[in-house]
């Protein structure tokens, strides 16, 4: 019986490589590593001459006292110099940990309830009559509405952190899997059906699989909604006990009256929304559409 089930998957398997096999001939993809030398011309120095761009017009904008209130906009020099000044004092990296580690393990808890929740919601109609259209509605939603109710709820702490961005991130994440899921070829789960697949066994190797780029989309959009939530509620709920992230260095800035801060903590959460994007959710993007062959090289 085990053997009849794993040949009825393999062969479930190879229908799937089969098509992903007519895509990358329908793409045109061809095989082999691209060389560096193009990844760099690129990927690479288009975002860094866009930079260098910025930062001339932004010392332009200095330099020529188009803008001359430094209270209003530092000069590139001033933002390095808070930079600098954090990085010796031994702050600059506690700032950063302080929230990538909130934001990150918030992220994985919204993961562990919006996945199964998008699967129930997909596959249970009368679940997604109930409840379908509320997560639509809460995606919708400014996240820091929540932060006021967070805070009454459970006061300052990190479980308030972590209930903001739980409501941030679960309807975007289970949206996302309910999207992936409604375009998923009904051959599929034909297949799987009539291979005995069904139930938890037919979400786990047919449905999850065959919904990967939309669930992937929602992933992507549900970090971006962790991310602003936390923000958000580091921002408005400051208190010693929770320590110094990037929203709290924001608001300090603000408070201090000092632009340079200001811009140090906005630079601190673009790099660190670009970095979780570049290294986490680029890579899983190409291994997705490679495996499906829709990887085409320019």
């Amino acid at each position: 019986m085990a053997s009849t089930e794993t040949t009825k998957t393999s062969a479930l398997r190879d229908v799937m490589s089969v098509e992903a096999g007519l895509d990358a001939l329908e793409a045109g993809v061809t095989g082999g590593r691209t060389p560096f030398r193009q990844t760099f011309g690129n990927k690479i120095l288009p975002p860094i001459v866009a930079t260098l761009v910025v930062l001339a017009v932004w010392q332009a904008l200095i330099s020529f006292k188009i803008v001359d209130d430094p209270t209003r906009l530092p000069s590139p020099a001033d933002v390095g110099s808070e930079f600098k000044r954090a990085w010796l004092e031994g702050t600059l990296l506690d700032y950063i940990w302080t929230s990538v580690s909130r934001g990150l393990l918030g992220f994985l808890f919204a993961l562990a309830i919006g996945t199964p929740l998008g699967l129930v919601v997909a596959r249970v109609k009368f679940v997604r009559a109930a409840i379908g259209p509320v997560l639509s509605g809460l995606q919708s939603l400014p996240s820091v509405a929540w932060v006021p109710p967070a805070v009454i709820w459970l006061g300052l702490n990190n479980s308030m952190m972590y209930a903001v961005i739980l409501l941030g991130a679960v309807p975007s994440i289970a949206n996302g899997l309910v999207s992936g899921i409604d375009q998923v070829p009904p051959l599929f789960l034909r297949a799987g059906r009539t291979m005995g697949a069904t139930g938890l066994k037919g979400a786990w190797h047919i449905v999850l699989p065959a919904a990967l780029p939309g669930y992937l989309a929602g992933l992507k959009q549900g970090w971006a909604f962790s991310w602003r939530s936390l923000m958000a509620a580091e921002i408005i709920a400051s208190s010693p006990d929770l320590g110094i992230g990037l929203g709290a260095l924001l608001e300090n800035g603000r408070n201090a009256s000092s632009m340079s801060m200001v811009f140090e903590a906005i630079f601190l959460i673009l790099f660190v929304g670009i970095a979780i994007d570049l290294l986490i959710f680029s890579p899983l993007e190409r291994w997705v559409l490679r495996s499906r062959g829709l990887l085409v090289k320019s």
